[in-house]
This record gives structure tokens, sequence and C-alpha cells, in this order.
């Protein structure tokens, strides 16, 4: 008897069609940001809101070709995330008050963790310094003029 794949696998495969659909993509991430808006209430939701907000900026600025430096395993990843997110009938429906967001805050945390140096970098990149190299020591000086 076959096994019925899991609200993650689906996740997953679904992820992997919206990779090629750069349109798709953006609607998706709009939704996302719309459902973390309207369930910022929830103290579940609070715990997972940067990483996943995060993870959309990345995703967003890849498919606008602002940031390409991104292996294709952690994009996969990354929209498999969000879509995880929006599936409010996965593992542990999103409807059930306390539980909901319980599955959504494991898998989030996981994938967030499995691709925290590609999201280090992004991160680095979005802060304004776009590149690996040591930035040296910022010396922060008054300048007195006569």
């Amino acid at each position: 008897m076959k096994e019925k794949p899991g609200a993650f696998d689906n996740a997953r495969r679904k992820a992997t069609e919206l990779l090629n659909d750069r349109e798709k993509v953006f609607h998706l991430l709009d939704r996302a940001i719309g459902q973390i808006s309207s369930a910022s209430n929830s103290a579940k939701l609070q715990e997972i809101s940067m990483k996943l907000q995060a993870l959309i900026r990345m995703i967003r600025a890849y498919f606008r070709k602002e940031y390409t430096d991104i292996p294709w395993q952690t994009l996969l990843l990354a929209l498999t995330a969000v879509i995880y997110f929006l599936n409010p009938f996965d593992a542990i429906p999103d409807i059930i008050p306390l539980f909901g967001f319980t599955d959504d805050i494991a898998i989030i945390t996981a994938i967030f963790a499995s691709v925290s140096y590609d999201i280090e970098r992004f991160l680095t990149w979005e802060s304004g310094r776009g590149d690996d190299e040591p930035q040296g020591d910022i010396i922060d000086a008054d300048i007195e003029e006569s």
C-alpha cells in the first residue's frame, strides 16, 4: 500500500512547481505577509514571525534578481516553509486554538536552522554590506570645525 504524502511533502512538491513561476511566487509571498499581519496577535505566531519574514524577504530579493547568491536547495526549503505556513490544514490544522501553529513553528524553525548560513549571508547583504569581506573596524569620530 502506498503511503499518502504528508503536509510537508505536499508543500515541498508545490514549492518545486512554483520555482518556475515568478508571478505566483510573488502572489504567495504577499499572501504570507498578509497572514502574518492578520495573525500577529497570536503569541505562538510571534515566535516565528521574524524568521518567516526574513525567509520571505530573501525569496523576494532572489526573484527580483537583487540577491541571487542563494543555493537552489535553500530557496526550495524557504519557499516550502512559506507554503506550509499558509496551509491551514497541515499536520495540525491552524484553526485549532492554541495548537494550530505548533507544527508551523517546528517546521519553520527547522528550516531556518538548516539554511541559517544562507540566511545570515542574506541578512548581511540586506543590511547594506553586501559582501563577505571583513569591513574592518568602524571608527566613530566627531569632526570639529575651526
